[in-house]
């Protein structure tokens, strides 16, 4: 029994030496094998970053895009709601005609849907002149309240200080110096 203990002993250690030692072919090619797959890993995970960033750029250029087209839309409403505006101050006051009373209802519908948009209405008076929001048309001079402050709008703005469709025209108070007459 010790003989065949002996030779399965050695029959062992045959096979483990055996798959020790590699012949230099055969690491070769496990070495070349092994850059091979790095190469193709490394192009797989290179394409799934292009493809992801492929799709942020398009989602991002659609959202741009989308906003464009309605502030475009947006923009050639504003004479038809001029219009609208400049018929109601033409309309008799104190009088409750349906045809005013309709023409209100389409106004302050326009108004509602621009503001729904994201471009609210700018005709606030008596607040700090922000040049993002307002146009100076003209400049009073007052002590009455703060140099810089909108006194009247002339023509109301929509939008807000990052998409400003269109800025208001307003009157702006400036100090009253005592060399201008």
């Amino acid at each position: 029994m010790s003989d065949e203990t002996a030779l399965g002993g050695q029959a062992h250690e045959g096979n483990g030496q055996a798959g020790a030692t590699e012949t230099p072919e055969t690491e070769a090619q496990s070495a070349v094998q092994a850059d091979a797959l790095a190469k193709m890993e490394d192009q797989w995970r290179r394409a799934l970053a292009d493809a992801d960033n492929v799709r942020k750029r398009a989602a991002r250029d659609g959202a741009q895009l989308r906003a464009q087209e309605r502030a475009a839309v947006a923009l050639a409403w504003l004479p038809i709601l001029d219009n609208l505006e400049l018929a109601l101050s033409h309309a008799p006051a104190g009088d409750a005609d349906p045809l005013v009373e309709g023409i209100a209802s389409i106004r302050k519908q326009a108004i509602d849907t621009l503001a729904r948009l994201g471009y609210p209405r700018i005709d606030a008076e008596n607040v700090p002149f922000d040049p993002r929001l307002h146009e100076v048309v003209s400049v009073a001079e007052t002590d009455e309240v703060p140099s810089g402050t909108v006194l009247t709008v002339l023509r109301p703005g929509y939008g807000g200080p990052e998409n400003t469709l269109r800025p208001a025209a307003v009157v702006v108070s400036r100090a009253v110096t005592p060399d201008r007459g």
